[in-house]
């Protein structure tokens, strides 16, 4: 049977209660989409280092 813990006590999950079972699916949507924005910035942010590099050679040189 499947457990999960909370706060250093574990609990079986098919005995809590509905109420606390959806609020735990709603945190792991939470945590999922957490985890999808971090992706998101790393990726975002690798682009725009990207695009600061192209930025660089573009701009005209001294001397």
């Amino acid at each position: 049977m499947p457990k999960v813990t909370i706060d250093d006590r574990e609990y079986e999950l098919d005995n809590l209660p509905e109420e606390a079972r959806t609020q735990l699916a709603n945190m792991n949507l939470c945590d999922q989409r957490l985890q999808q924005l971090q992706r998101d910035i790393a990726i975002t942010q690798t682009a725009r280092n990207a695009y600061a590099s192209a930025l660089k050679a573009a701009l005209p040189k001294d001397g």
